[in-house]
């Protein structure tokens, strides 16, 4: 089926020009050290059938989130951005509305924190945090969570407390996919309890470039099996109108092509009817970040 795709979420960085302390806490993570730029991504994308794309933050710096919506301005490719702004700050409010009013502020569809990076697994629960997300509900933006399974309760707390905004969940809460078919419930229990509160999201990213074991020489497309456990919860907690397709750009270059990316989504979502995979493939991201065109 010939759908066009927005891929929900991708990066770009320079070392260079801002550090990516992240990419140097890990030496598995040595082969991202380098520029990754929209110029590279395009033709990639587009040889996949990607329409648009939602570029997302990496570090909490505040020069990043301009220079992101800037991207959005000037390459068609670019849809909106997924910024970041200091929640806990009393002003945050303003910061918003400051950021909207840059050049490219148009493109500001969300803010995300990197979760994953808090010491505190109960950093949502903070009242100067779920004061800085109710300043981001009423400004109409989503947050994106980027967090560890340990962390997914206290964001079903916060988004239970929050029905105005909008919750999205990347990369099926970074489960470990690699531990084997059976679902941990220390995950799987906290996720369908997120997924069926109603103002979130999740985006079927992060786990596609995880290889998996060749089915031999006659499987069908790539080998995805070990993935379809979590495919398949995630499908049954969220629905296919609350998931979407993310490419990880390029964290997933480490273990996978762009192409080979968009080959494990299609292998995992082949036996769902054609509204289910044009929810999956472009119309939730859409809605959940209110693309104006894909």
């Amino acid at each position: 089926m010939d759908v066009p795709i927005v891929d929900s979420h991708q990066h770009v960085w320079d070392p260079a020009a801002h550090a990516q302390p992240w990419l140097d806490s890990d030496e598995a993570l040595a082969g991202l050290r380098r520029v990754f730029s929209i110029a590279e991504l395009a033709p990639q994308a587009a040889a996949a059938g990607v329409v648009s794309t939602v570029v997302v933050q990496t570090i909490t710096e505040p020069g990043e989130t301009p220079e992101l919506l800037t991207l959005a301005r000037d390459h068609p490719l670019v849809a909106a951005v997924v910024g970041w702004a200091d929640l806990t700050a009393p002003g945050v409010a303003g910061a918003l509305e400051a950021l909207r009013a840059l050049p490219g502020g148009e493109y500001l569809a969300g803010v995300r924190h990197p979760l994953l990076t808090e010491p505190d697994a109960d950093w949502l629960d903070r009242p100067d945090v779920r004061r800085g997300l109710a300043a981001l509900a009423a400004t109409g933006l989503s947050f994106d969570l980027v967090l560890q399974p340990s962390q997914l309760p206290s964001a079903v707390r916060a988004a239970a407390s929050l029905p105005e905004l909008t919750f999205v969940l990347d990369h099926l809460g970074n489960v470990d996919v690699e531990a084997g078919p059976e679902l941990d419930e220390s995950w799987a229990t906290p996720f369908r309890e997120l997924a069926a509160l109603p103002n979130t999201v999740c985006k079927l990213s992060g786990i596609l470039s995880v290889p998996g074991r060749p089915g031999g020489p006659d499987a069908p497309g790539p080998p995805v099996e070990h993935l379809r456990p979590y495919v398949d919860l995630a499908l049954d907690s969220f629905g296919p109108t609350r998931l979407m397709f993310g490419s990880d750009w390029p964290v997933c270059t480490l273990s996978a092509s762009y192409a080979d990316v968009v080959a494990a989504a299609a292998e995992l979502t082949r036996q769902l009817s054609e509204p289910e995979q044009v929810a999956i493939w472009a119309d939730t991201a859409r809605s959940a970040y209110r693309l104006a065109t894909a």
